[in-house]
């Protein structure tokens, strides 16, 4: 049987010239940490790990995995991603509570776990939301990152590409006004969301959900602290008149199966680059799915995390939708072959093995800060 042989990292950042804004503050750049493992028969897979936090995430992660996980993984079996997501973490846990890096540990793991399942997916030379189970089909989507200077103009862009479901930022001074600008503006075709990025504290979380109720609102996202007890979330869903979303900073089966027990969530964001990699983001989905609840992968990275995405969500089925930032981002563009949504703002899938794409090398250069290879 094969066994992981080379592990390739590769440190990617492009300029933004429009910072993404989040309520706990702004991306003045936007990196990517790719991964590619291959076997020792020469299959390969690609992978990225999370890294938009803090700035100098990038440089760190690359680091961490470079010198702790990487020779972990080699000469291992990579058949049974699952179990190699529970023993990595076995075997970094001690690491992780000392370094208090357990969150950069996690990212490195789902990016490696990503990886081993593109690699399984061209190794049987079937796209992969077939391996996992599912079938290719067209994924309605939505545009994310409308930021709170222009959103009018952010959302006009949007439509030209054809998505019909906006999600605005909030948790600024502004937020009202912007509300009213874009609710204004809605076709009858269109949808708003909003996220708050963990913004308020319970007390005015519970004001400000009731004044939500005056927008059209399909959900707002992270209105509190993502640490605090499932029980004050399930209590400010049952005060709100808008769904209640989140799950992106959730971090562990235990915590996402309280989550869902509590009944805190409509709608439930694991994200594949950030926790779990396929492995337990689509256990995640399942069991959601399962209580009835919407699955919505999160995605805010370069185009392999949202390749994964994208291969999740159309193997657990339901009626999730692909969440695609609208925010320029090289990093995206030049590695993800997306012109726009169809006319009911739906995205295709490539029918080409594992996640589809195979980075120009040219294109890698042009944006690389940090390479190495592990063998």
């Amino acid at each position: 049987m094969p066994k992981i042989g080379r592990i390739r990292l590769v440190a990617l950042r492009a300029p933004s010239p429009h910072p993404v804004a989040t309520a706990f503050g702004a991306m003045d750049s936007r990196p990517a940490l790719l991964v590619e493992i291959e076997d020792t028969h020469g299959a390969r897979g690609l992978g990225e790990i999370w890294c938009n936090f803090p700035r100098h995430g990038l440089e760190s992660r690359f680091h961490l995995a470079a010198d702790h996980l990487a020779p972990w993984y080699l000469g291992r079996d990579p058949a049974d991603p699952p179990a190699l997501v529970h023993a990595a973490t076995a075997a970094v846990r001690r690491l992780a509570i000392q370094s208090g890096e357990q969150g950069a540990f996690a990212n490195v793991i789902a990016g490696f776990d990503c990886a081993l399942w593109d690699l399984l997916a061209r190794r049987a030379g079937v796209p992969l939301a077939r391996l996992l189970g599912g079938e290719l089909r067209p994924l309605p989507a939505y545009g994310s990152g409308i930021n709170p200077g222009d959103p009018l103009a952010e959302i006009a862009g949007a439509r030209t590409r054809g998505f019909r479901i906006f999600k605005l930022k909030l948790g600024f001074p502004q937020d009202d006004r912007n509300l009213c600008a874009v609710s204004a503006e809605l076709r009858d075709d269109e949808r708003l969301l909003a996220d708050a990025n963990q913004a308020w504290e319970v007390e005015e979380a519970r004001a400000r959900l009731q004044e939500l109720a005056a927008f059209p609102l399909d959900w707002i996202e992270e209105p509190v602290p993502a640490d605090l007890p499932p029980s004050v979330f399930a209590e400010l869903a049952a005060v709100s008149p808008v769904p209640l979303a989140g799950g992106e900073n959730l971090a562990s089966p235990e915590a996402f199966e309280a989550m869902i027990a509590a009944r805190a969530l409509a709608v439930v964001q694991p994200d594949v680059a950030k926790w779990g990699g396929i492995s337990l983001c689509r256990r995640v989905a399942r069991r959601a799915m399962a209580a009835g609840l919407r699955c919505c992968p999160h995605s805010l990275g370069g185009g392999i995390a949202l390749l994964h995405s994208a291969h999740l969500l159309a193997a657990v089925g339901g009626d999730g939708w692909l969440e695609v930032d609208v925010n320029p981002n090289p990093l995206r563009e030049g590695l993800v072959p997306f012109a726009g949504c169809d006319e009911r703002g739906r995205i295709a899938h490539s029918a080409r093995p594992g996640i589809g794409v195979d980075p120009d090398p040219a294109f890698l250069s042009a944006f690389r800060v940090m390479e190495t290879e592990i063998a």
